[in-house]
């Protein structure tokens, strides 16, 4: 990831022995868990499997105590990168397997120093044990304070620095092959993704509800995105958008689907019927009510949405408990106690800000009065909702609906396919920098369109 540290090279064994470079993948809070272990631990490998595809080689995976070794004929590099986008890992190593015996661990060990100290002069180091194998002939204590001096013995007098060093060497012993690690990289943590059901992410082009997807995610929930735009008054920049940070977060999960709705002409209806400074939470109410129904065919538990309270006029706790009421499922907020810098700052490490900060035209906006309702009373709503045939505006929203998989063929992003609405196999989503939605299929007759960029995609 940018601004990250390089990974050093891997030092070679000194003869043929069974050794050879991995990645050591540290469980996240999937350790807690008591008898449902391994169902976690079983999900979170598949999540591992679907991030290698296309990953240009052959590759295995190995189950540990609360840790996952990583390893195949593809360069260290690539595997550390697709790993740190797994949710469910709290840390990405890269790493020496060798035989589990002093002789093995001990060059492992000096190595990684030497190699370190070649390229950063007068490092600090310290060395840190974990003997999951007790028949080992040295307690962790007696091992670690053997390998600190062996280092110093070989390579003089570096200084040890226990709390902050330069380079920590870890070694992890099993009974027939241990693992030596002096590079760490942060994972994303978290419960892995799906081990707690389906969502449906209310998916704007700002910051906020990529961020909140993420977080979803990041709590076991698959997710979904449904995107409205203000089509036919607006163009399809925001479905371009919308189609842009589907792809980037699906990095982080087994494919999500991307269904874009077209909200215009109900935008314009509640204007006519006199929603007046109610016409934002109007909107948003109605958006709930299609999301809601949507869910039932994405197999959606719950609704999430990007609100932080009291960042926007229509997000006041009163104007929340209004949208909330329109919503036959829970509506989830992950940010509704963050800051805004908070969530430019999750943003940009999460890979969305760049796309969020694309122009386009907001729904939201459109029809918008100039001053909204900060205590959006129901009765109001109600009132404005009873001139329009609300079931009847729902069934259109939901009857021209069009169904998009962002993702790239071979890749981390590929289609989940065990929906009602998934296709036959993967489809290969636009160039980097150059986001279209290009694969959709209608909602009403399942048909397949391949409209180009410059299409109105918004439209059935």
């Amino acid at each position: 990831m940018p601004g990250e540290p390089s990974i050093p090279s891997l030092p070679s064994p000194r003869a043929p022995r069974p050794s050879g470079p991995c990645v050591l993948l540290k469980h996240g809070e999937i350790f807690l868990k008591g008898r449902n272990r391994q169902s976690f631990t079983e999900r979170l490998h598949d999540n591992l499997r679907r991030a290698l595809r296309g990953v240009g080689g052959s590759t295995w995976i190995k189950s540990g105590q609360n840790v996952t070794v990583l390893g195949g004929e593809v360069a260290l590099e690539v595997l550390v990168e697709r790993a740190r986008r797994v949710i469910g890992f709290n840390s990405v190593e890269p790493a020496l397997r060798v035989p589990s015996t002093v002789t093995d661990i001990t060059e492992a060990a000096v190595d990684a120093v030497a190699g370190a100290r070649a390229e950063r002069p007068g490092i600090s180091f310290a060395v840190r044990v974990k003997r999951r194998d007790k028949g080992f002939e040295m307690t962790s204590s007696q091992f670690k304070r053997f390998l600190g001096a062996r280092v110093r013995e070989a390579l003089g007098p570096l200084p040890v620095n226990l709390s902050s060093p330069d380079v920590r060497v870890s070694v992890e012993i099993d009974r027939t092959e241990s693992y030596v690690s002096w590079t760490r990289h942060p994972g994303p943590g978290g419960l892995p993704v799906g081990s707690s059901g389906r969502a449906l992410v209310l998916l704007s082009g700002g910051y906020d509800s990529p961020v909140a997807a993420y977080r979803a995610m990041r709590r076991g929930l698959h997710c979904d995105f449904v995107h409205f735009t203000g089509a036919p008054y607006t163009d399809a920049a925001s479905a371009y958008k919308a189609y842009a940070l589907a792809r980037e977060l699906n990095r982080y999960q087994p494919g999500g689907r991307l269904h874009v709705i077209a909200l215009g002409h109900a935008q314009k209806q509640l204007a006519i019927a006199g929603a007046g400074r109610l016409q934002v939470v109007a909107q948003r109410r109605l958006m709930v009510r299609a999301a809601s129904a949507l869910a039932g065919r994405t197999r959606a538990e719950a609704l999430v949405t990007g609100d932080s309270l009291g960042q926007v006029a229509s997000q006041t706790l009163a104007n929340m408990a209004a949208v909330d009421e329109a919503a036959t499922l829970p509506v989830l907020r992950p940010l509704v106690g963050w800051e805004k810098q908070e969530i430019i700052d999750e943003a940009r490490s999460i890979g969305t800000a760049e796309i969020s900060v694309l122009p386009d035209e907001d729904c939201c906006k459109l029809l918008a009065p100039p001053r909204v309702s900060l205590r959006a009373g129901l009765t109001g709503l109600r009132s404005v909702e009873k001139r329009l045939d609300l079931d009847d505006v729902v069934d259109g929203l939901l009857r021209d609906v069009q169904i998009m998989y962002p993702g790239e063929t071979g890749g981390e992003g590929e289609a989940d396919a065990d929906g009602p609405d998934s296709p036959d196999g993967p489809d290969s989503g636009p160039a980097p920098g150059r986001p279209s939605p290009a694969v959709c299929a209608t909602g009403s007759s399942g048909a397949v369109s391949s409209r180009g960029a410059s299409s109105g995609v918004v439209s059935s």
